[in-house]
């Protein structure tokens, strides 16, 4: 990016919601022009409309309401969600003029590092408030236009598509007989978008050359932290509404060519399993995809995380399967191990609260991950985790008791007898043990962890299977 440009755009940062003026100079993309070349006069003039149809009063007040009900964080205008109403009132009719005009400028995102599971760090780009809104209006505008096109082995950021059908459709192919996947993982997919090969595929199918104008924006707005902004030539950040759906147009293409090769593959988002009845032909195929992407989409394919092996040793979307002859589904020790992790960072500290306020918080996370991983079909590891949480719990009230007279004295209240109650409150062994061993499972049994109304993994997912 030319560094005028860069200039220009620091420069007008603090006024783009307000004034939103076009840097002067600056070059208008010829994406628009290209496509209306192609067609007819007729589906220009219809397709001329779409920027007037997302700027419309029902699809904005459905944007708003989207972007206020995810409850994000502001971006680098310092806007939350408890004052965007009163600065829209106060700037959205000029906000909207100029982007009728093709004349806003969206301001630089603010950049967010996520560590990851495997390692290394997840960058987000935060739009602003009024940039996601913006944003979210656009995708609900443009996802129709898309939608038709899109593979049905695609099951990524799509209406009636999710994870758990992409898991489903992964395990049929494996029962099918196709015992060889070839995990595929782009490297930094997000950030190495490259735009003109986005805009061009949005070019064909979109005529408003506002709208191209605007999106173009958005993906080289720049990237601010500790104060600094940083120009984008390449990438989609993930954390805007838009950017879901611009993986999905440009990945598309690799989905038709899997299609064209006769593969079975499960897509999401840049996450693209392929399934195959070899391990010769998932070398073949990794190895053609490899070239494929590189040349035609400009990507990267991550060799040390990409692999050619048996579906039971690999994890797709947090989910494994067994080796049997029709494979189950699991939950590996991987995503076990996460979800300790999480779990551990709630209770620390929970020994200085009480422990309906601990359960209180634990509750909703156990709740979601349940529910996530309600398809396995392997009980042993929702048994196990939640015997872990509950010996957890015990070994937090063991502790909170501290002294020998107060641990039998709740020994005794919990019902255990008065020589039992006092042998094991002075055995001298420390809190972890004490919270495996017998007289606090006796005491306090799963039946009492649910009285307190502790969510079990185990019976929620079996409850949430009964609904499948």
């Amino acid at each position: 990016m030319k560094s005028t440009k860069t200039e220009a755009r620091k420069t007008s940062g603090a006024h783009t919601q307000e004034a939103g003026q076009y840097p002067a100079g600056g070059v208008v993309r010829a994406e628009a022009a290209s496509a209306n070349h192609l067609r007819t006069k007729a589906q220009v003039m219809c397709e001329s409309t779409l920027m007037d149809a997302a700027m419309e009063r029902d699809n904005l007040r459905s944007a708003y309401q989207r972007v206020i009900g995810n409850k994000g964080a502001g971006g680098v205008d310092g806007i939350g969600i408890e004052a965007f109403a009163e600065h829209l009132k106060r700037h959205w009719p000029t906000i909207k003029a100029n982007v009728l005009a093709g004349t806003y400028i969206p301001s630089p995102v603010r950049r967010v590092d996520i560590p990851k599971p495997q390692g290394g760090v997840r960058t987000l780009g935060i739009p602003t408030l009024t940039d996601r809104m913006i944003q979210q209006a656009l995708h609900q505008v443009l996802q129709p236009i898309f939608e038709a096109e899109f593979s049905a082995s695609s099951y990524g950021f799509r209406p009636g598509k999710n994870a758990h059908q992409a898991v489903k459709s992964a395990q049929r192919y494996i029962d099918e007989g196709r015992r060889v996947v070839v995990d595929m993982d782009l490297e930094k997919f997000f950030d190495r978008v490259n735009h003109d090969l986005l805009m061009g595929k949005l070019a064909d199918k979109i005529g408003d050359g506002r709208v191209l104008k605007l999106i173009r924006r958005y993906l080289e707005a720049g990237m601010m932290a500790d104060g600094t902004v940083s120009p984008r030539t390449q990438g989609t950040p993930q954390g805007g509404p838009l950017s879901p759906l611009l993986s999905n147009i440009l990945l598309t293409e690799l989905d038709r060519e899997l299609e064209r090769r006769g593969h079975a593959f499960c897509r999401y988002a840049d996450d693209c399993n392929i399934y195959v009845k070899s391990h010769a032909a998932g070398e073949r195929v990794l190895a053609s995809l490899t070239r494929f992407l590189t040349e035609r989409l400009k990507l990267k394919v991550n060799a040390a995380k990409s692999a050619v092996d048996r579906p039971w040793r690999r994890m797709f979307l947090g989910y494994s399967t067994t080796w049997h002859k029709q494979v189950r589904l699991r939950i590996p020790a991987s995503s076990r191990q996460r979800f300790k992790a999480r779990l551990r960072a709630i209770l620390k500290g929970a020994r200085g609260r009480s422990l309906y306020r601990t359960i209180r918080d634990l509750n909703p996370v156990l709740r979601g991950w349940a529910a996530y991983y309600k398809l396995t079909q392997t009980k042993a590891a929702l048994d196990t985790l939640d015997g872990w949480l509950r010996r957890k719990l015990r070994c937090i009230l063991w502790r909170q008791w501290k002294r020998t007279n107060a641990r039998a004295r709740h020994l005794m209240k919990a019902g255990l007898a008065q020589e039992r109650a006092w042998r094991s409150a002075t055995n001298g062994r420390g809190p972890w043990w004490n919270s495996g061993a017998s007289h606090m499972n006796a005491a306090f049994p799963k039946a009492w962890f649910d009285r307190l109304g502790l969510v079990s993994l185990l019976d929620t997912a079996r409850r949430l299977q009964c609904r499948l």
